[in-house]
């Protein structure tokens, strides 16, 4: 943990601080509230420990004013001057526990055993909101491709360790919805799954997104930011398309995985990382570096345990059961008394390629149940077997087309969709639509588009 101890007697601060780092955690310190308030502002932290009397300040002021402005933020005080109405009214304001000093190692670390477990406990009831509240259809980790299996199975042995995994594959194959599937069956799961897309920003901006920097380290750095290492403390740092990663930042991330060790834009002050990490990419890592474009190291520590997704064409038996969960999710979804496909659709469906892999599929399938005109979904309303201009549908059931009475944005996200659904992967896609990687990425963040 993270733990900011305000107390304006340097003794008990040193001698605070001492303690907490014997016992593995990390400490800052201040010595008034102003001092607090602006590093509660600036980082993040896990716990603080406040003292009663902070000089001529009120801690219980203090206290109020922590909870106000950072409620998730667990309160410690410790006193002098222990008595049953300084802690009642303590605890009334918000504060978990009282620490009376002068303390032993032994209450600190009582103290701090109880901060995690109440941590734990609220992160697990966050998940467990989340899968309630979550609308998305479930992808089942089985399949009748052995290939497919065989990937499962490394991963999900794999997934208990704190060892690298590298997922492999085109775009749309899943890759991200396996790492998250990983991280749920491993001993990270009470943490959070952070997500870093290597593509969606400049290499300036990236490392900051990664690292975090301090206040003042490049024009607009108004204030001290963290990471995503530093958001993923304790649990899944998911490297999405690291094959974008930039040479600049290669170095930096190799000595994150060898050291656990990283500093922030513009500080000489080496932190800590307790993460696991995930990568995935649809290039070819050992042709980027024999292109010289990513580094030799770098991807022999990155390719602990490696798996490649297969193309969905590769999976016809799971086609039909991906393609059969997405109708009847998203016909519940909408409210649409469709009866699945007829059998001319089935045919489509299984003579189509899917570039865009799971990813095309669930794009069109929701269309076409929000657009299908009968009982069922038909031929027109699915992509053409051949490909071509016709990868979504047929122009004359579409409602989405150039000159429709549609808006600029409906008309943008559908030749984005039609686009991406047709290139091999999102470098292309977005050659061919005239954008930077970053612009794209923005864009199908904004339609929605996964």
């Amino acid at each position: 943990m993270d733990i900011l101890v305000v107390d304006d007697e340097k003794s008990i601060r040193e001698a605070t601080v001492v303690a907490i780092e014997a016992e593995d955690h990390y400490a800052e310190t201040a010595t008034n509230a102003t001092v607090a308030l602006t590093k509660l502002k600036e980082d993040q932290w896990d716990l603080v420990i406040l003292d009663v009397q902070l000089g001529d300040e009120d801690g219980l002021q203090v206290l109020e004013a922590i909870r106000k402005r950072h409620p998730k933020i667990p309160v410690v005080m410790f006193t002098a001057h222990g008595s049953v109405q300084v802690a009642v009214k303590a605890i009334q304001l918000g504060a978990i526990d009282l620490l009376e000093k002068p303390f032993s190692p032994e209450q600190l670390r009582a103290v701090l055993a109880r901060v995690r477990k109440m941590s734990q406990m609220e992160t697990k009831i966050e998940e467990l909101e989340t899968v309630v509240s979550r609308e998305s259809p479930t992808l089942e980790f089985a399949s009748e491709d052995p290939a497919v299996r065989d990937t499962y199975e490394v991963l999900f042995r794999a997934a208990d360790t704190p060892a690298t995994v590298l997922i492999l594959g085109e775009s749309g194959t899943g890759k991200s919805v396996v790492a998250k599937a990983v991280h749920e069956r491993s001993q990270f799961k009470k943490k959070p799954l952070i997500t870093v897309s290597c593509p969606s920003l400049s290499k300036e901006l990236l490392e900051s997104e990664l690292f975090g920097h301090v206040k003042g380290a490049f024009t607009g750095a108004v204030a001290d930011k963290v990471g995503k290492v530093k958001a993923a403390e304790g649990g899944t740092l998911f490297l999405d398309e690291i094959g974008e990663l930039p040479m600049e930042i290669q170095p930096k991330l190799l000595r994150l995985l060898q050291e656990r060790e990283y500093e922030r834009v513009g500080d000489t002050k080496t932190r800590k990382a307790n993460v696991r990490i995930i990568a995935a990419t649809n290039k070819d890592l050992k042709q980027l570096v024999e292109e010289g474009t990513f580094r030799e190291d770098l991807y022999y520590r990155l390719n602990v345990i490696a798996v490649h997704m297969p193309p969905l064409r590769a999976r016809p038996k799971d086609l039909v059961h991906f393609a059969q969960s997405y109708v009847d999710f998203f016909t519940k979804q909408f409210g649409r008394p469709l009866q699945g496909y007829s059998e001319q659709a089935w045919d489509v469906i299984q003579n189509y390629d899917w570039p865009g892999n799971l990813r095309e599929l669930r794009n069109v399938i929701e269309r076409a149940v929000i657009l299908a005109k009968g009982k069922e979904i038909g031929p027109s309303d699915l992509p053409s077997p051949h490909g071509g201009d016709q990868s979504v549908t047929n122009g004359s059931d579409s409602n989405i087309q150039v000159g429709a009475n549609v808006s600029l944005e409906d008309l943008e996200r559908e030749h984005i969709i039609r686009v991406v659904s047709r290139s091999e992967n999102l470098t292309i896609a977005a050659e061919t639509l005239g954008i930077d990687q970053a612009t794209l990425y923005r864009k199908r963040k904004k339609f929605g588009m996964g």
